[in-house]
């Protein structure tokens, strides 16, 4: 089986980084924290509550693109957390690897709320969710993508993408969120 190339999606709040690192501790890939590779002006933006647009965020996710169609070149897997709200900008992450799986945390607005507002050390504030909510498109099934409850643990999560990754046929059909 060839190493996994995922991509743990979602809003601010959704346990990316968490779940992203589990899986790549589960499938013994590197991990990366897609956050770490903003501008540092995209930074700022997101710190003073500025909502980014469609052209502030390409360069980011060309970025994690080249470093997904590294891993790909190199057979190599690769867990990256990443919003990757828009069908547009998990297009742009695809070029790196036609393949990439999506794992698309998805929560009811409260719960992601309360884990936004409770975050200690992040950039990005919590007044910016309903900004991401309402641009938000989650995966369609022809996205190779699964979705996953985030009133769920971390834990239970990763085992239920872990059993996807093991057990699905190409291509990956989109999982009901409930």
């Amino acid at each position: 089986m060839k190493p996994a190339l995922v991509v743990v999606m979602g809003v601010s709040g959704c346990g990316k980084s968490t779940v992203g690192l589990l899986l790549a501790q589960a499938c013994g890939v590197p991990y990366v924290e897609g956050d770490d590779l903003h501008s540092q002006d995209n930074v700022e933006r997101m710190r003073s509550a500025v909502p980014l647009t469609d052209e502030q965020r390409r360069g980011w996710l060309e970025l994690l693109s080249q470093r997904i169609a590294q891993a790909h070149a190199q057979s190599d897997g690769l867990v990256v957390s990443c919003s990757a709200l828009k069908r547009a900008y998990r297009d742009i992450l695809r070029r790196g690897a036609p393949e990439l799986q999506f794992v698309y945390l998805h929560g009811e607005r409260e719960l992601l709320a309360q884990r936004t507002e409770k975050r200690v050390g992040h950039y990005m504030p919590a007044s910016l969710l309903d900004s991401q909510l309402a641009i938000l498109e989650p995966p369609q099934a022809d996205e190779r993508a699964m979705t996953c409850n985030v009133a769920d643990s971390p834990d239970l999560v990763v085992r239920q993408i872990m059993t996807h990754l093991n057990t699905c046929a190409l291509p990956l059909a989109a999982a009901d969120p409930s």
